[in-house]
């Protein structure tokens, strides 16, 4: 046996437990651990062993395969069949070296998978709802549904017990009082008329086994039924008013193949809800006058004299899925860090931190027919709640009392952006802060990508993109999460991809929204053209209109996904959307590229675009979509031959070429000056290699210099710019003026929201103004993740992290010194492990240390080896494999910081404008690294 490896118990596709999974052949993947005190060096897995038990009796096999794949690995095994489950661990084969004799590792812990149902012909159940009469252009009150039931006695002992379960709404469930399972706005936000989430629960220990059992659910509007978009919104945007609910129990005996049904049907009851209102935007209406707290155990007269019949209803849709993607939970609780007396006496509480969810009320005695209201906003505005930025949203919950002791209440159907609340009709004296807890919810995607450095200010940034990220990643990703819109628009999540797949594991979450993207795409009246939104409520009526940068998110995002996942059978899945974009939606001129005359969102919230205007950018909208043309030409073109269409990748690539010089003529002079000339415009041309030869990359590369710093290292960049200007800065070898743009802390520049004590990203430059005002404009968020799209270079660049090969098989380790930083470090908890880059300057020394997980590699650029100027060959390296690895060399600061700007004969530079750290805070030397991490891998 290797003493250094063993591989870990092996996961399922992009399912975070292998429970209730939607696959009849599941891949796997495993990692590698390393028990004891150092990595294995150079280790690489040359065959493997999978073994399963499966079956009454308790079936083993064992199958063996050659390679190195340890990631989504394929099911050597015949098929699961529905409710099936099975044990599957792993053993692997590697060697260090091409001389080493083969060494099998220890086999890995066991892991559980079970299928949940795999078919539609596996349910018995029907969809049932309330006889009551809708108003759709009014707010729908809950419906509670109940059954109550007793097993037969033939049904124990029992082995098992298993609620399959799916709501038109968002829906929470009970068996015997107690709630099923920890999840929130189940089962989330999917293009209803193509796809329905389910979930599967285990309710084994909440059965009796005498007398009566109660099966209770209690369905709300959510995005089914809920009002939806901005000017005033629509309510139930898809084909019925009537909230729906889909259950089905199911307990398995001991004997094998006998099992008891209780589907819903129309046996059940309805009866109604407390709760007379909840919908996303608006908040929630609690009535305790009207509630009975025993309506999810046996009832009670009152409950009993209020039930009603229930609608059997036809099945709305076609595919009923059990999805890879992890629920929204509540995650985290943030205690109230200050309550706040505003100028005209209201009780404002303060959680110290712009996050997303509701708030807990721990206890609480409200008089008879009295009302208490909690009002959400993300700031305030002269000591007073803000709340203009909401817009039509209301954003407050209320409590009507009868005169007894409410607990731990918090709103069940809504969610909301905030740090601060107004707590309107508190009983009695004045709030305490441990009266209430804000309780933060998203979609329960494990974290896997972290960024430290030696500035305070740019972690703080960092801490705020991924608080920006957690608040807008909530069943689907959205662009805001506070006012009339929480929508999935596909521009903000095309620029964010990358910085979302490393901070987090989003895979299985955004693969699912990719098959809502192509399923509405894809619908006959979309001629190709994707939908801004997925799902998509605002233009489904309309019909679509094409957009650059947004539609292309068809192309990019799978891109990504496969960069950080390696699943080409994302592309293969995702690929008759992309060629039907290209091939089909977009608007062409006589050269091939964009017709000229469509209107473009373009470079999105430039900060010199007028608040009521936020299109109106210095970058000309047709030169970014041409832009981003030929790069997703170019990207398409690789993703057919990664996915064998080999005579498909060879039309793409030439057409990318031709686009490529067609665009050159159009734009670029043969000098290398650009129309447009603008730090977007330059960016986009350097990093998508729009550039003829290395002298016109050259010219662009002194433009972007003098554009610059003749704007005192300010941004001039939107949505799109954003994310590629530091990015071009270091591919033409100028990563200072980068960092004094990093560094930069007047508007508009990454920092300065620092100044106003931002905690989340804001969706304009200046949301907040120097002078505390808040921004006029209509779209004012403040959390919005986009312009967070810098922590891609902070982790590709600064810490110097990248994928070489999909699924970072191979690594490129390249970190890039400046700013005056002494010290950085990116981990990424990648799908073979977790890799390691920490470097620190000291003593005219350069240090880094690399750890690299078993079964992969790495080339190492160090500092001293990255070129200074533009050239046309490959910068040097190194090749190392698995392990942690030191590398030291001599390293002289030759820059003068910071980076001077151009100026006018009457302006002068403000050194204070730049915002350096260099105390080096946390700072810890490579050599503790060392000994800290001595068994990471």
């Amino acid at each position: 046996m290797h003493p250094l490896v063993s591989p870990s118990a092996p996961q399922f596709e992009h399912h975070t437990t292998g429970f209730g999974i939607g696959h009849v052949s599941p891949r796997l993947s495993w990692k590698f651990v390393t028990p004891g005190p150092r990595c294995p060096e150079n280790w690489t897995q040359t065959a493997y062993d999978l073994q399963i038990v499966r079956g009454a009796h308790d079936q083993e096999q064992t199958h063996h395969v050659r390679g190195d794949q340890s990631v989504l690995a394929a099911w050597p095994w015949t098929p699961l069949q529905s409710r099936e489950a099975a044990r599957v661990r792993v053993r692997c084969y590697g060697k260090e070296s091409a001389a080493d004799e083969e060494t099998a590792t220890e086999w890995s812990e066991w892991s559980t998978v079970e299928a949940s149902l795999l078919s539609q012909d596996d349910w018995n159940a029907a969809f049932i709802t309330s006889t009551r009469t809708v108003d759709p252009a009014a707010p729908l009150a809950p419906i509670r549904f109940r059954k109550v039931f007793e097993i037969p006695r033939t049904c124990f002992p029992t082995s098992r017990a298993r609620l399959y379960i799916t709501a038109l709404g968002v829906y929470h469930a009970f068996l015997n009082g107690t709630r099923i399972g920890d999840h929130c706005l189940a089962p989330g936000w999917t293009a209803y008329d193509h796809r329905l989430n389910f979930q599967t629960f285990d309710v084994t220990e909440l059965l009796r086994d005498d007398g009566d059992n109660v099966l209770a659910v209690e369905a709300g509007a959510g995005w089914y039924a809920g009002r939806l978009g901005f000017h005033g919104g629509k309510r139930c945007c898809y084909k019925s008013a009537d909230l729906a609910l889909l259950a089905q129990l199911e307990i398995a005996t001991e004997i094998p193949g006998v099992c008891w049904v209780l589907p819903s049907n129309d046996t059940w009851e309805c009866l109604p809800s407390a709760i007379q209102s909840s919908e996303i935007y608006d908040g929630e209406v609690y009535d305790m006058r009207r509630e009975d707290l025993t309506w999810t155990t046996s009832g009670s007269n009152r409950e009993a004299s209020q039930a009603a019949p229930v609608r059997v209803v036809p099945w709305p849709l076609e595919r009923l899925v059990s999805p890879d993607a992890p629920p929204v939970r509540i995650v985290q609780e943030v205690a109230v860090a200050e309550i706040h007396i505003s100028p005209s006496g209201k009780v404002i509480l303060d959680f110290g931190q712009n996050l997303v969810g509701k708030v807990r009320i721990r206890s609480m005695t409200i008089g008879q027919d009295r009302q208490l209201s909690l009002t959400h906003a993300e700031v305030l505005e002269d000591g007073e709640l803000c709340t203009r930025p909401l817009r039509t949203a209301k954003c407050t919950d209320f409590i009507l009392g009868n005169g007894e002791k409410l607990e731990n209440w918090t709103p069940a159907f809504t969610y909301h952006g905030f740090r601060y609340v107004q707590v309107d009709g508190w009983p009695g004296e004045q709030p305490s802060p441990d009266d209430f807890v804000a309780l933060v919810m998203h979609t329960d995607i494990p974290r896997r990508g972290w960024f430290a450095c030696s500035n305070t200010h740019v972690n703080r940034l960092h801490e705020n993109i991924v608080w920006g990220m957690r608040g807008n990643f909530v069943s689907v990703p959205t662009d805001c999460p506070q006012r009339d819109e929480r929508l999935g628009w596909t521009g903000d999540l095309q620029v964010f991809a990358n910085t979302a797949a490393y901070l987090y594991h989003t895979t299985g979450m955004l693969s699912e929204w990719l098959q809502d993207l192509s399923s509405e795409h894809l619908e006959d009246h979309r001629r190709g053209i994707p939908p801004l939104t997925v799902p998509d409520v605002l233009q489904k009526a309309g019909g679509s209109f094409p957009q650059a940068v947004w539609g292309d998110a068809v192309v990019v995002i799978p891109d990504v996904l496969h960069q950080y996942s390696a699943d080409t059978r994302i592309l293969r899945r995702q690929h008759k959307s992309m060629t039907a974009w290209l091939d089909q939606g977009i608007p062409r001129g006589a050269d091939g590229l964009w017709d000229p005359e469509k209107w473009q969102l373009g470079d999105w919230l430039d900060p010199t675009a007028p608040p009521d205007n936020p299109k109106d950018a210095r970058t000309d909208g047709a030169l970014v979509a041409d832009a981003y043309l030929v790069h997703v030409t170019a990207a398409l073109a690789q993703i057919c031959r990664t996915i064998g269409h080999t005579a498909e990748a060879e039309r793409y690539a030439n057409d990318a070429e031709r686009l490529k010089s067609t665009f050159g003529a159009k734009y670029i002079s043969p000098e290398g000056n650009i129309m447009s000339n603008t730090q977007t415009a330059i960016s986009l041309a350097i990093c998508f290699s729009l550039y003829q030869n290395i002298e016109q990359r050259r010219t662009a590369a002194a433009s972007l210099s003098r554009l610059v710093r003749r704007g005192k290292f300010a941004l001039t960049t939107g949505f799109v710019g954003t994310k590629f200007i530091t990015k071009a800065l270091t591919l033409t070898c100028q990563p200072s003026l980068a960092y004094r743009m990093l560094l930069h802390k007047k508007c508009p520049s990454w920092l300065y929201p620092l100044t106003q004590g931002a905690t989340t990203i804001w969706e304009r430059w200046d949301s907040i103004r120097p002078d505390g005002s808040i921004n006029s404009g209509e779209m004012t968020s403040f959390n919005h993740y986009a312009l967070g799209s810098v922590a891609n270079w902070l982790h590709t660049s600064v810490g110097g992290i990248s994928p070489l090969e999909p699924g970072w098989k191979a690594v490129r380790v390249r970190p890039v010194v400046g700013g005056e930083l002494k010290w950085a470090e990116a981990r990424f908890d990648g799908p073979y492990g977790e890799i390691i880059s920490r470097w620190e300057l000291g003593d005219g020394e350069f240090r880094l240390v690399v750890q690299i997980p078993p079964n992969t590699r790495a080339f190492v650029t160090l500092p001293p080896e990255q070129h200074t100027e533009i050239r046309e060959e490959d910068e040097a390296g190194m090749w190392i494999g698995s392990g942690v690895h030191e590398f030291r060399s001599a390293y002289t600061v030759k820059e003068a910081w910071p980076p001077r700007p151009l100026l006018g004969p009457f302006e002068r530079d403000d050194p204070e404008d730049v915002w350096v750290d260099a105390t080096g805070k946390g700072q810890f030397t490579v050599v503790d690294l060392l000994a800290r991490r001595g068994g990471l891998c």
